[in-house]
């Protein structure tokens, strides 16, 4: 009897690392997220020498003009200090989980994207060290990091869809 509690609960276990949505078996599969508040957010970006900015000079998650990061994913975070870091690149955020986005599973409210103003350093790091892959569906040309990450110049700014850390 016990063999068999054993058998159903090694099933229950690869059962949810295996399944759709659940499991973490790469970089593009949906899974459980930790989320973190605005102040978690904002400390670890200082703490990493990013800045932020807003056109509406405020933080509202339910402001299209403001900069929030109340329930931004807490690997989204980690990918921004990883990419601070290894660019060495000043970094300010200009979008973060604020309504006013594109909506989506891995959109900026859900916590997946930031958006980063451009600069000629960030612009450099970004063509000549990650994969050109193409066109998204509205024009935006995209690069992706060896972690999976993916990178659209969207003209004015960098909008960064994070699925994971980055290598943090």
């Amino acid at each position: 009897m016990k063999a068999r509690s054993v058998l159903a609960a090694l099933a229950l276990v690869l059962g949810a690392l295996f399944a759709p949505g659940i499991g973490a078996l790469s970089a593009t599969d949906a899974h459980a997220v930790t989320k973190i508040s605005h102040a978690t957010a904002t400390s670890m970006f200082r703490s990493s020498g990013i800045t932020w900015s807003s056109s509406g000079g405020c933080s509202d998650r339910n402001v299209p003009t403001c900069t929030s990061f109340e329930q931004l994913n807490l690997a989204t975070a980690q990918g921004a200090q990883t990419l601070r870091s290894a660019s060495g690149c000043a970094l300010n955020i200009t979008g973060g989980t604020e309504t006013g986005h594109a909506s989506g599973t891995y959109s900026h409210w859900n916590g997946y994207k930031l958006d980063f103003g451009k600069s000629t350093c960030l612009t450099n790091y970004v063509k000549n060290t990650f994969t050109y892959i193409g066109v998204r569906g509205d024009g935006a040309p995209q690069w992706k990091s060896g972690a999976g990450n993916v990178y659209a110049d969207e003209g004015n700014h960098w909008d960064v869809t994070f699925y994971n850390c980055g290598g943090c």
